[in-house]
C-alpha cells in the first residue's frame, strides 16, 4: 500500500484555506492546513508534506519568506503560490528559488491539479 501525498496548504484567508483544501482532498490527496508561515514553521513533529501550496501575502511570514526560511533549514519540497496581488518580480524570485508554479487567485481547477501533478512528479523523479 502506498501512502497518500500529504499537500499542506497555508493562508491566512480562512475561506481560501478552508475551500483549496476542500479541493484538494476532492482529488485524493491528505492535507494539513496553516493559518501562517509561523504556524507551520512551529509544527515540526509531523512528516514533511509532498507538497505545499501557499499565499504570498501573510502577515507576519510572506509566502516567499517561508520558501527562503525552508530552503535555509535544508527542508525542499515543492511549493506552489497563489496570490491575489500577482507581480513579476516576486514569480520571478520564488520560481529562481525553486517554485513548483505561482498563480493568480481565483485560479482554475485545472490549472492547480496540473501544478499539484507537476509538484508531485518532481519530487517522485528525485
Amino acid at each position: 500500500m502506498t501512502d497518500v501525498p500529504m499537500i499542506a496548504i497555508v493562508d491566512d484567508d480562512e475561506a481560501v484555506r478552508t475551500s483549496t483544501a476542500s479541493f484538494v482532498r476532492s482529488l485524493g490527496y491528505a492535507t494539513r492546513t496553516y493559518r501562517s508561515g509561523t504556524e507551520f514553521l512551529s509544527e515540526s513533529s509531523r512528516r514533511e508534506p509532498d507538497c505545499m501550496i501557499a499565499d504570498v501575502q501573510m502577515p507576519g511570514i510572506s509566502g516567499p519568506e517561508l520558501q527562503q526560511r525552508l530552503i535555509a533549514e535544508g527542508r525542499r519540497f515543492p511549493i506552489i503560490f497563489l496570490t491575489a496581488f500577482p507581480s513579476e518580480a516576486i514569480r520571478g524570485r520564488v520560481m529562481a528559488a525553486g517554485a513548483a508554479g505561482f498563480l493568480a487567485k481565483p485560479s482554475d481547477g485545472e490549472t492547480i491539479v496540473a501544478r499539484i501533478e507537476d509538484a508531485l512528479a518532481r519530487r517522485a523523479a528525485r
